[in-house]
Formats: structure tokens, C-alpha cells, sequence
């Protein structure tokens, strides 16, 4: 069964960056898609960044140019750079692998989040 652990979530200033990690157990990524996603309080959870199993990248506007998802199949990872953080970015972030090698949408299986606080 697979499961998928993130981390680097934290604390950090307006204009900062954090690295999320997306480590997964018990079966291999490289044949999904892995998407990023997150949800504030009171909001509905949005997409954030897809990227597929050949390495296509898509991003949601509010994050294009700030944020960068990328993958290490050796590692059995995802990753989620975020730099220019703004305080609109406070949210929990998910990473979910998707159901097939192109498509993030409605992801068979989620991690339990991490916690990131932009704040001064």
C-alpha cells in the first residue's frame, strides 16, 4: 500500500522560501503523475502544481513563477520549492499521486499535510 509522507513545512517570513518534500513507501511514483495541492481555513482545497511522469510541469497562476515542482525517481520523491512566499500562501499542502502518468486530478492517494505559516 502506498503512502506518501510530506515535510518541510514551517514558519516563515513574507518573501521567503520552503522546500516540501513528498517521500513515498510502499510502491514507486515514477509511474504517476504527483501533484501538489493545498487548502487555508475555510476555503476549498486548489491545486497548485501537477507534474507527470515524463516531467511536464503545469502550475496554477497564483504560484507561476515562484514555485517549482520537481521529482527524483531514485529517491521516490516529490518536491516543492516555494520561494516569494506571501501570506496567502498560508495553508496546508498536500501532495497526491495521481491516478495515471498524466493526470492530477482526483488523486488516488494523499499525504497528511504540512502546515506553512507566511507571516511576520
Amino acid at each position: 500500500q502506498l503512502q506518501l509522507v510530506e515535510s518541510g513545512g514551517g514558519l516563515v517570513q513574507p518573501g521567503g522560501s520552503l522546500r516540501l518534500s513528498c517521500a513515498a513507501s510502499g510502491a514507486t511514483l515514477d509511474a504517476y503523475a504527483i501533484g501538489w495541492f493545498r487548502q487555508a481555513p475555510g476555503k476549498e482545497r486548489e491545486r497548485v502544481s501537477c507534474i507527470t511522469s515524463g516531467g511536464v510541469t503545469t502550475y496554477a497562476d497564483f504560484v507561476k513563477g515562484r514555485f517549482t515542482i520537481f521529482r527524483n525517481n531514485n529517491e521516490n520523491t516529490a518536491y516543492l520549492q516555494m520561494n516569494s512566499l506571501k501570506p496567502e500562501d498560508t495553508a496546508v499542502y498536500y501532495c497526491g499521486r495521481g491516478r495515471n502518468f498524466l493526470s492530477c486530478a482526483t488523486p488516488a492517494y494523499w499525504g497528511q499535510g504540512t502546515q506553512v505559516t507566511v507571516s511576520s
